[in-house]
């Protein structure tokens, strides 16, 4: 089963017939580890699925890059303000791994609109989307860069293991240095407890 289909299925039936129409959509491409998927400034014009791989969300603050969040496989995405309003994005993508991507128009993601499933298929995402951004938010507001460390690691978060350790601090929003020392504490006090 094609990747794409199967994971429209984890939120909306098809029929076969709405499969093809979204399938001759699609368009595969390979994306290298460093590569812009979409830079700052740029107006996002394609719907992404990312089947194999792991990319970077970031923005441009006062010189620096911050890692909004990060998408991992299998995943559909854009930049969601740019590609329904035209405006200009402030996010850039970067591949952090070689990745295997389904894209579509914009203009073809829309057309499929007048298709029952593809538009609740959509409407789910778009709500998954918001919950996941609000508890990123609420996490950024509620507890430390500590906390934040120790719940990735209590939970395995690829995070953890796909992203180089500056842009997990980013992440976080502290220093390289400052997660290096909240790393080794974390390691100091299980050993203590051990």
């Amino acid at each position: 089963m094609h990747p794409f289909k199967k994971y429209i299925l984890n939120y909306s039936p098809l029929t076969e017939q709405e499969w093809q129409d979204i399938e001759q959509c699609l368009v595969w491409k390979v994306y290298h580890k460093g590569d812009i998927l979409l830079e700052a400034g740029q107006v996002c014009r394609k719907l992404y699925f990312l089947e194999t791989g792991f990319l970077r969300f970031f923005i441009y603050n006062k010189g620096n890059d911050v890692s909004k969040f990060f998408t991992e496989p299998p995943y559909c995405f854009t930049s969601q303000r740019s590609f329904t309003t035209n405006i200009p994005t402030e996010d850039t993508i970067e591949v952090l791994q070689d990745s295997v991507i389904w894209e579509m128009s914009k203009t073809d993601a829309f057309d499929l609109l007048r298709i029952f499933h593809w538009s609740e298929f959509i409407r789910k995402l778009v709500q998954e989307v918001q919950f996941f951004t609000e508890q990123i938010l609420k996490a950024s507001q509620n507890k430390t860069a500590e906390e934040r460390y120790i719940h990735m690691l209590e939970h395995n978060d690829p995070i953890l293991l796909n992203a180089p350790l500056k842009n997990v601090a980013s992440y976080l929003g502290i220093a390289p240095q400052s997660l290096s020392r909240i790393r080794k504490k974390y390691w100091v006090d299980r050993q203590k407890l051990t």
